[in-house]
């Protein structure tokens, strides 16, 4: 666990200042992706899912 822990922290750093460089390559987008792999795999996955799908539920509420 505590590796996982330090690897989501590494890669959610390199994928900060991927975003802030403005400049998103191939290898940026992997880091990314293999960032939300390592995040489907902590003890957060639930949490962030549950606050993804109220987020979606707020969003498909609201009338224009």
């Amino acid at each position: 666990m505590a590796v996982s822990i330090s690897v989501v922290l590494l890669l959610l750093i390199i994928a900060v200042i991927f975003l802030r460089n403005g400049a998103m390559k191939l290898s940026h987008a992997l880091v990314c992706i293999l960032l939300g792999f390592f995040l489907a795999s902590t003890s957060m996955a639930p949490t962030i899912h549950q606050g993804l799908a109220a987020t979606a539920q707020i969003v498909s509420s609201l009338r224009p």
